[in-house]
């Protein structure tokens, strides 16, 4: 019994997470020149291509924390308009993980000025191929007596789905829109597998998540500030999250540094117990994040740490992305627009 509940209460902690992030989870390596990952119709963005690889571990000092690992690679195909992409992942959490890969075709329209003037719109389509796999090797019944809501094994269930996006950029400012999971119907089976009451188990049918972001990058000296906003929704649960993010970038000898602060609050509040009384907190994370552009290279580290007064530990999320550049020009456009150089 203990190991049926033990089970349970790990499905149900999950699956809360995992209707909201299943796929690529949306943290805060977007803010590293890093859009594509996060938007299907930034492939190919600017000119030439780019690299970017992100490692993220939460908790160092509890076993089997969240992790995650990413690559990704994406470029304008020569003198066209068309750009493509691919993206690799590994996300752990626990006794759950997910791998998979996303692969991306886009499509750049010029809308009006001369070559030096930034103003397209973007369209791109992924198609998304997801493995889901739950560890249950140790989830053993007391006395070896068979339990039906444990399958003592390592199960695991493939699902494709497709993400769409569309992005516009004028000069220094941007918006983008992007609908991951489009597909409905693609049951997610993977609590219902070697269940001997599998019909007993829901199976949540619709992934779909929206996201949209706008900002705006202010100055053409040495230093450049950019404001953003990034908003997210979960058509199942109705989760709600945003992000409020401010960055300021300085040209300097070998490339750019530049640094900022990200602040995401949930609109949801989950209620806990606090002696005899009952409160209700919602998600905030404190994001700092610094980085440098060296010529081609990129690198950036951020840590977010979670307010609040009931969180798990003390310990922060920590982030790190890497990232090359190729055939980029000097200044392309006549902005300071760095997604789309």
């Amino acid at each position: 019994m203990k190991q049926r509940l033990l089970l349970v209460l790990s499905i149900l902690a999950f699956g809360l997470e995992s209707y909201s992030q299943e796929g690529i989870p949306v943290y805060f390596d977007y803010l590293a020149d890093n859009y594509y990952l996060v938007y299907p119709s930034m492939a190919g963005i600017g000119e030439g291509a780019k690299i970017r690889a992100t490692a993220r571990k939460q908790w160092f000092d509890v076993q089997d924390a969240p992790n995650l690992q990413t690559a990704n690679f994406h470029a304008r195909l020569g003198d066209s308009n068309s750009g493509v992409g691919v993206i690799v992942f590994n996300d752990a959490n626990g006794y759950h993980s997910q791998s998979g890969a996303k692969a991306t075709y886009a499509h750049h329209l010029k809308l009006g000025g001369d070559a030096r003037y930034l103003n397209q719109l973007s369209f791109g389509l992924s198609g998304t191929y997801l493995q889901s796999r739950l560890d249950e090797s140790e989830f053993v019944s007391p006395g070896g007596i068979p339990d039906g809501a444990i399958g003592n094994g390592n199960i695991r269930a493939g699902y494709f789905n497709f993400d769409v996006g569309l992005s516009y950029s004028k000069m220094e400012f941007y918006s983008h829109f992007a609908i991951t999971n489009l597909l409905t119907g693609a049951k997610r089976n993977l609590y219902r597998v070697n269940r001997a009451n599998p019909n007993n188990v829901p199976a949540i049918d619709n992934l779909r998540r929206y996201l949209v972001s706008a900002g705006y990058i202010f100055g053409r000296n040495a230093w450049q500030y950019e404001p953003s906003v990034l908003f997210q929704l979960t058509e199942w649960t109705r989760e709600k999250t945003i992000d409020i993010n401010a960055k300021v970038y300085k040209d300097v000898d070998f490339g750019r540094i530049w640094g900022g602060l990200s602040y995401r609050r949930s609109f949801d509040g989950a209620t806990f117990i606090n002696g005899d009384t009952f409160g209700e907190q919602r998600l905030q994370l404190f994001t700092p994040i610094i980085g440098a552009n060296i010529k081609n290279f990129m690198v950036s580290y951020n840590y977010s740490y979670q307010s609040g007064s009931a969180i798990i530990d003390n310990g922060g999320f920590h982030q790190i992305t890497l990232g090359y550049d190729f055939g980029q020009r000097e200044r392309r456009y006549d902005c300071y627009c760095p997604a789309a150089q």
